[in-house]
C-alpha cells in the first residue's frame, strides 16, 4: 500500500494505491496535529505494509512526515518537481490536489529505492536552523552597509577617505557617532538614519558572530568534525554539510547524493553518440558549497590540481574538469559522512 500526500500550509490531501497502482481511497483534512492522527488512523483500516511519500516533507509536510516516523511509517520526501514531471506525463491532464497526491504515491512506487527517506529530528536539524539564519543575516549585513554607503555618498562622497573600513569594528564605532559636516535638515535627517543603521548593521554583525560561533560548537559536540579532513572544509562548512545532508544516512550511496547535489552530469546520448549535460537540478546550496570547495582545492591542494591537469590532458575543458572534481568531492563527503558518530551510530542500530 503507498499513500502519497500533497501536502499544503492549511490542509494536506492523501491518495492510496496498490502495488499495481490502482487507485484504493482518498482522504483530505488539516493541517493540524489532530489531522495528522486522523489520516493515520484513516490508512490503518487499508491494510498491507504501508509505504508513504509526502510532497514537502521539510515545509508544509514536515509535521506530518515527523509524526508518521516516530509511529514507525515508512516515509520517503518527494519533490515538488518530480510531481510536476509525473503529472505532466500522466493519461489524465489536469492539476489538482487529489492529482497532485495521485502523483506522489505513483513516484514512490516507482522510485522508492533512489528516494530520501525521511528519519526522525537529530542534531542536523538543529544545523540547518542554525545555518539558514545565519545566511539570512549575512544577506541582512549586506543590504544595510549598501544603504549605508547610499547615504553616505550623498552626505560625503569622499567618505572613504578619513573614514575607517565599514567592515571593521573601528568603522561601525564611527558610523554610529557619524555626524553631517554639512548644516541642514535634510543632511541632518540622513546623518541619522546613518546613526540608526549603524546600530542595525551592528546588532547583525554580532548575530552572525554568535551563529558562527554555534554552528563550530554544535558540529564538534555532534560528531562531525571528520567532515573537516577534506580540505576545503572547515567547521562552518561541516555544519553547512551535515545540515543539508539530514538525519541519519538518507541516501544509498555516493551516485544517489551526487544526483541530489546536481553534481552528476544527465546523459544526452543520441545516434550513437554518447555525450552528457550538466545538471542544473539538486539541491543549489550543496552544488554552491561544492562549487566553493573546489575553487579552494585547485587553489591549495595540490592532489586537486594534478587530477584536474590529468583530466585537462584528456581533452576535457578546465569547466568540464572543475564538474568532475566536483563529483569526486561528493565521493569523499559521502566517505566522510558515513564515519561522522551520529550517522556510524544510526547505522550500527540499523544493523543490530
Amino acid at each position: 500500500m503507498i499513500i502519497g500526500v500533497d501536502a499544503h500550509k492549511r490542509v494536506h490531501v492523501a491518495v492510496a494505491i496498490d502495488g499495481t497502482g490502482q487507485e484504493i481511497e482518498s482522504w483530505r483534512g488539516p493541517n493540524s496535529p489532530e489531522g495528522w492522527d486522523r489520516l493515520r488512523e484513516w490508512s490503518l483500516p487499508l491494510g498491507g505494509d504501508r509505504t508513504w511519500g509526502v510532497e514537502g516533507s521539510g515545509n508544509y509536510g514536515r509535521g506530518l512526515a515527523q509524526r508518521l516516523v516516530e509511529a514507525g511509517e515508512t516515509v520517503y520526501e518527494v519533490n515538488s518537481r518530480w510531481t510536476a514531471l509525473r503529472r505532466r506525463g500522466a493519461r489524465r491532464r489536469g492539476k489538482s490536489d487529489r492529482l497532485d497526491a495521485h502523483a506522489v504515491a505513483h513516484f514512490v512506487r516507482q522510485e522508492a529505492p533512489q528516494l530520501p527517506r525521511v528519519l526522525a529530528d537529530d542534531p542536523t536539524v538543529i544545523l540547518d536552523l542554525l545555518v539558514r539564519e545565519r545566511a539570512a543575516t549575512l544577506s541582512e549585513v549586506g543590504r544595510v552597509r549598501n544603504q549605508i554607503h547610499a547615504l553616505l555618498m550623498q552626505l560625503d562622497p569622499q567618505y572613504k577617505e578619513h573614514l575607517p573600513d565599514l567592515r571593521s569594528k573601528a568603522g561601525l564605532d564611527a558610523l554610529v557617532g557619524y555626524e553631517a559636516a554639512r548644516i541642514g535638515p535634510l543632511q541632518q535627517t540622513r546623518a541619522a538614519s546613518v546613526r540608526r543603521l549603524a546600530q542595525r548593521l551592528r546588532l547583525a554583525v554580532d548575530q552572525v558572530a554568535d551563529l558562527g560561533q554555534q554552528i563550530r560548537t554544535r558540529t564538534v559536540e555532534a560528531g562531525f568534525a571528520p567532515l573537516t579532513r577534506i580540505c576545503g572544509i572547515n567547521l562552518l562548512t561541516a555544519g553547512t554539510l551535515a545540515g543539508i545532508l539530514g538525519p541519519g544516512q538518507r541516501f544509498a550511496s555516493d551516485a544517489a547524493l551526487a544526483a541530489y547535489a546536481g553534481a552528476a552530469p544527465l546523459e544526452a546520448s543520441s545516434a550513437g553518440l554518447v555525450r552528457h549535460r550538466l545538471n542544473r537540478g539538486g539541491n543549489r546550496q550543496l552544488n554552491a558549497v561544492l562549487h566553493m570547495m573546489s575553487v579552494t582545492q585547485m587553489r591549495s591542494w595540490p592532489p586537486a590540481r594534478a587530477y584536474v591537469a590529468r583530466r585537462v590532458s584528456e581533452g576535457k575543458t578546465q569547466r568540464e574538469a572543475r564538474r568532475a572534481l566536483k563529483r569526486y568531492l561528493i565521493r569523499a563527503i559521502w566517505q566522510a559522512w558515513k564515519s561522522c558518530t551520529p550517522v556510524k551510530a544510526r547505522a550500527d542500530a540499523r544493523a543490530a
